[in-house]
């Protein structure tokens, strides 16, 4: 059975390059691309990474020269000194400060920054593998109720054929009141299972609008999965390596040692440059008493200096930063080795639940044979008389539970095997080759277009939403097409098997 599932010289691509199938029929491949361009989960992210992205010329900024400029204009309403004065005058001024030396505050906050941003890239990653996930168990999940529906629906139409017969063979006193009975009730039981797996399916394919963002048309059945792990060892090392979510919690870590620079930095001297200029313009007002005392009508000045801030104290609050910034650096640590924890129980978890769904289906596939023999065998006994209606009815039953539980443990085998290589971190975009649909999110493309800008001027503009809708879907029905591969002729055969015409004689 695992070699169903290992395809050794395959890279991962081969999951979405399944057949292009006819013009109505939809391939994982096209779930997958269709939910990477529209799902608002990851196009959240995307747009919250590209917020991220501007805290490195946020950060940037404050080691950057500013230019400020201030104006004002006034009048002299009242003077004591009978007017000597200007009566109004207009003021200007411009100043240029560079700062020279921050402590490395500065320096610390953009690495922290940048830091942060590759922790972001993982998250996306992660969460690119966590919604592919999703779209795989949306999709298998269709196939799987489709599946189930189709049986129950074969069960309830051999289960009304049966009761008919059983009603024909009553009437001429070939079966008792109770054979009849007993096929009712069984009916009346398969109807009302019926109903529950509809809207089983209902909800399935409603969840895959959900995810995908469109309606699920003709499902085809997914492509094995290639490049399994042969053990769980081999896999936990795998993913502790590539696994996007413990990147991110590194990243984290990691972004927190600068944290602790730029907290150190708050008792460090300050140096700063500064250049000014300022003009003033008594518009016309100076008198010749003004004139006299020395009072020009405009003037023009220049001004330049070096600033230098040497903190003393502070009232303790530079050491609670430190000690604050050191606390969350622990903290970050711990929270690595707790995403280490989950990697590795996610990890052998999603490979046992793989291994046990195999096993079920290697056993489920013995379990139909044999029930399928099983029913032979019960209608053949009982056309000698040593059956009962009810044991028919029995085997029936038990080869459509059989039927159901593997249809189930095939579902649950694809999905635990994808869930592995998410784990392991090899279930993401570019594992899965879907750059051919078109370009691939970049995350980097933004942060480049922005990470040098210093203009003060300039937005990207009001977004738009870039997820589709799924308001105007229509509600799903749990309507599906015939399937010739799951009628099984051992359901179609009637219960009436005796080799009697309902009047009682021989064919």
């Amino acid at each position: 059975m695992m070699r169903r599932f290992l395809v050794t010289s395959a890279a991962l691509a081969a999951l979405v390059t399944g057949g292009a199938g006819t013009a109505s029929a939809q391939t994982l491949r096209d779930a997958l691309a269709q939910a990477y361009r529209s799902n608002p989960t990851i196009t959240a992210e995307r747009a919250t990474l590209r917020a991220n992205d501007e805290n490195v010329p946020i950060q940037r900024a404050s080691g950057l020269p500013g230019v400020s400029s201030s104006g004002g204009y006034s009048e002299n309403l009242y003077d004591s000194g009978g007017g000597a004065g200007p009566l109004r005058s207009a003021t200007g001024r411009v100043d240029l400060s560079v700062p020279v030396y921050t402590g490395g505050a500065v320096r610390g906050s953009v690495r922290a920054a940048e830091t942060r941003i590759e922790a972001g890239r993982a998250a996306l990653r992660g969460t690119e593998a966590d919604l592919f996930t999703q779209v795989v168990a949306a999709y298998n999940d269709v196939i799987r109720d489709e599946a189930i529906v189709r049986l129950n629906q074969l069960n309830v139409r051999v289960l009304r054929t049966n009761l008919q017969a059983a009603r024909d063979r009553f009437e001429v006193g070939d079966l008792t009141r109770t054979d009849v009975a007993q096929s009712e009730a069984r009916l009346a039981l398969a109807e009302g299972q019926l109903r529950n797996v509809e809207a089983g399916l209902i909800g399935s394919r409603e969840n895959y609008i959900r995810v995908v963002g469109t309606p699920a048309g003709t499902l085809q059945a997914p492509p094995p999965l290639p490049n399994l792990p042969a053990d769980p060892q081999a896999a936990v090392e795998v993913a502790l390596a590539s696994n996007p979510d413990l990147e991110a919690a590194q990243k984290q870590r990691d972004a927190t040692r600068y944290d602790v620079q730029v907290a150190r930095a708050g008792r460090l001297p300050r140096v700063g440059v500064s250049v000014g200029t300022a003009y003033q313009n008594y518009l016309g007002s100076v008198g010749n008493a003004a004139a006299l005392a020395g009072f020009r009508n405009d003037s023009l000045g220049l001004t330049g200096g070096v600033n230098l801030t040497l903190p003393l104290f502070q009232g303790g609050r530079p050491a609670a930063q430190v000690r604050q910034a050191e606390a969350r650096r622990s903290a970050a640590i711990e929270n690595v080795t707790f995403a280490e924890r989950g990697v590795v129980s996610q990890t052998r978890s999603a490979y046992a639940n793989w291994q046990s769904a195999l096993q079920v289906i290697a056993s489920s596939e013995v379990a139909v044979e044999a029930n399928k023999l099983s029913l032979e065998g019960v209608r053949a006994e009982n056309s000698v008389g040593t059956r009962t209606i009810l044991d028919i009815l029995n085997a029936e039953q038990e080869l459509l539970n059989s039927q159901v539980t593997l249809v189930s443990a095939r579902r649950n085998a694809y999905v635990a095997g994808f869930a592995l290589l998410a784990a392991m971190g090899r279930a993401e975009a570019d594992d899965l080759n879907l750059g051919d649909i078109g370009p691939l999110y970049d995350p980097v493309q933004n942060y480049d277009r922005v990470r040098r800008r210093i203009g003060d001027w300039g937005g990207d503009g009001e977004p738009a939403a870039v997820a589709t809708r799924t308001t105007d879907t229509a509600p799903q029905t749990p309507a599906v097409a015939a399937d010739p591969t799951l009628g099984d002729p051992a359901l179609q055969r009637p219960v009436d098997s005796t080799g009697r015409n309902p009047a009682g004689t021989p064919r």
